[in-house]
């Protein structure tokens, strides 16, 4: 077995223990955390049923940036929508057999690579040329959108200008999955492809990126409108009033 693969093999399990261990604390974190005050974004529905349509429209149409700037809203729906179906179409690296599903939407996710890509740059230049924005704008928030471009650029480079043996590379990461190392290919594109892709799931769970998972814990989006019908009391209030 070569150097590369074990090196691969090593980064990729180190990245994804990281990963999932991260997004679990952070993820508990976020639960535990009191939310003392009822203070939903008015006008906010006044049943569960209500605010899970309202989260639900938040996480697939962005409703509230699409009422706060169109502009943003078109490039950050076509970035995170195109890399939905991109994560999606790389499933078919770690199933044997690929469900329908993943086989269906394989022509979608190559070409939503380019569209991922333009709303990634799309929002850079945002935060390069809006004075607003660049004000608030922090050296970790390029590197972000250069490591995601990164990803995306040399994952373009791999269908459509250097092709990679893709038959090995799912024998790589089926072999990872059971614990039986298989050869990685020695290209270069998919070598940088594959060390940016570990170094997102390294970060992912201690930057900005986490805001995915954080939606749903916003108190401002997942509590109910309902002071006057029930008084709202933290469990830390509770014991006091014991």
């Amino acid at each position: 077995m070569s150097f590369l693969t074990v090196l691969y093999a090593l980064l990729f399990y180190t990245a994804t223990a990281l990963f999932i261990v991260g997004l679990a604390y952070k993820i508990r974190q976020y639960a535990t955390t009191p939310a003392p005050l009822k203070i939903p974004t008015t006008p906010a529905p006044t049943t569960t049923g209500g605010v899970v349509f309202r989260m639900a429209r938040e996480v697939v149409l962005f409703e509230s940036l699409f009422k706060s700037n169109k502009w943003i809203w078109l490039f950050g729906w076509m970035f995170h929508v195109a890399l939905a179906l991109v994560i999606l179409r790389h499933f078919r690296y770690f199933q044997e057999p690929v469900w329908g599903i993943i086989s269906f939407i394989q022509p979608f996710g190559m070409y939503a690579g380019f569209f991922m890509v333009l709303g990634l740059l799309g929002l850079w230049v945002r935060r390069l040329f809006v004075e607003r924005i660049r004000y608030i704008t922090n050296p970790s928030d390029h590197l972000m959108l250069a490591l995601l471009v990164g990803i995306g650029v040399s994952g373009l480079m791999m269908k459509f200008v250097r092709h990679t043996d893709i038959v090995m590379v799912k024998a790589f990461f089926l072999g990872l999955m059971r614990f039986d190392l298989q050869p990685l290919p020695n290209d270069g594109p998919l070598l940088v492809h594959l060390a940016l892709v570990a170094l997102l799931l390294i970060v992912f769970p201690f930057s900005k990126l986490l805001h995915a998972p954080g939606v749903f814990f916003s108190p401002t989006r997942n509590q109910v409108d309902n002071p006057r019908e029930r008084r709202h009391l933290a469990p830390w209030a509770a014991e006091l009033d014991k």
